[in-house]
């Protein structure tokens, strides 16, 4: 179900001017989420300089502007002691929701799975552990 935020319904397109709308109206929903917006609350303390951040990302990522210069691994893995799995199902569905909102159709859909693969990634190098390796001079049959 689709519904209105502000004025704008589905009239975002994929431009810088749109994601930075897009991020603003995300962000302010994350931040105001019962499970995620104690995370970020707690992990952000210049939400300024964080959502610029976030613009410049969802710009490289879609407009392939590269504008965005940080490591977005290091920066999760610092709070992976705060973020469970199911946070990101949560934050996926929500940026679904907002996508959805203000996005044009095809530009949403293209948010969507680009963040569902980004999120994918993320999890992985959060979460997935290879077995430890093999100890030093091999293994041994008895």
């Amino acid at each position: 179900m689709r519904r209105m935020f502000g004025d704008a319904m589905n009239t975002l397109h994929l431009s810088e001017p749109g994601l930075n709308q897009l991020v603003d109206a995300f962000y302010a929903r994350v931040r105001a989420d019962d499970v995620l917006g104690p995370v970020f609350n707690g992990a952000i303390d210049d939400w300024p300089a964080h959502l610029a951040k976030l613009k410049a990302f969802w710009s490289s990522v879609m407009l392939t502007s590269g504008r965005y210069k940080g490591q977005p691994v290091p920066a999760h893995m610092k709070h992976r002691h705060a973020i469970t799995p199911d946070m990101f199902d949560r934050w996926l569905a929500l940026w679904r929701q907002v996508t959805d909102e203000l996005m044009e159709p095809a530009a949403a859909r293209a948010l969507q799975d680009k963040a569902r693969r980004i999120a994918g990634s993320l999890q992985l190098a959060m979460y997935f552990r290879l077995p430890s390796a093999v100890p030093r001079g091999g293994m041994h049959m008895n």
